[in-house]
């Protein structure tokens, strides 16, 4: 990568930093203005239009990123789980650490997914759809079963897990551990009846 795109590149990742520095729980991504992204940036307001078309690409580029972020965080997760530990409760411990420390990134994705864009709406969809694959390919593989049954499993946690993330939001450390502990039990329930329903279908 040349200096000029490596400047431009940077330049572009200002933005993205500065439109999540901006976001709080008072304010969505939909109350930003390009002038005040550009200012927290330090750039010229007409400094944007070389790197986003709009305010909406800026949207939808951080939405990926914290989609991205999240899987991530997911798959370093199922690496501690391979060295050894609990599968669900390591999984819990690493979403809730996400939460507490990226609040407005998963609010970003709670609050765009069901927002009046339908382009974010759709982008939120997406990176749900991802986590969901991601959690299927590994259910299929530990527990040797079909693809279907994997997904249909997956998407029972992957519900349970967004549900708790936007109730942790607003919680304190003693109520996040609390709820910790209930959705561990609801996905380790979830485990369980796939397991059993899956060898009943052997028999």
């Amino acid at each position: 990568m040349g200096i000029r795109a490596e400047q431009k590149e940077k330049t572009r990742r200002t933005l993205i930093d500065a439109a999540f520095r901006q976001l709080s729980a008072e304010r969505s991504f939909s109350s930003l203005s390009l002038r005040e992204v550009a200012r927290e940036a330090g750039l010229a307001p007409t400094s944007f239009y070389r790197h986003f078309k709009d305010m909406e690409e800026l949207g939808l580029t951080l939405v990926d990123e914290g989609g991205l972020t999240l899987r991530q965080l997911m798959r370093q997760a199922r690496q501690r789980i391979a060295d050894g530990g609990s599968v669900i409760q390591i999984s819990v411990k690493t979403f809730m650490e996400f939460i507490e420390r990226s609040p407005d990134v998963f609010r970003l994705l709670l609050r765009e997914r069901s927002g009046t864009s339908a382009a974010f709406r759709q982008a939120v969809a997406r990176e749900i759809q991802h986590f969901t694959a991601e959690l299927t390919d590994y259910l299929e593989e530990k527990q040797q079963t079909s693809r279907s049954y994997a997904e249909t499993q997956a998407q029972a946690m992957v519900t349970i897990v967004f549900s708790a993330g936007a109730e942790a939001l607003d919680m304190n450390e003693k109520e996040r551990a609390a709820l910790a502990e209930r959705m561990t039990l609801q996905l380790r329930i979830i485990a369980k009846g796939a397991d059993a329903y899956n060898k009943a279908k052997r028999l």
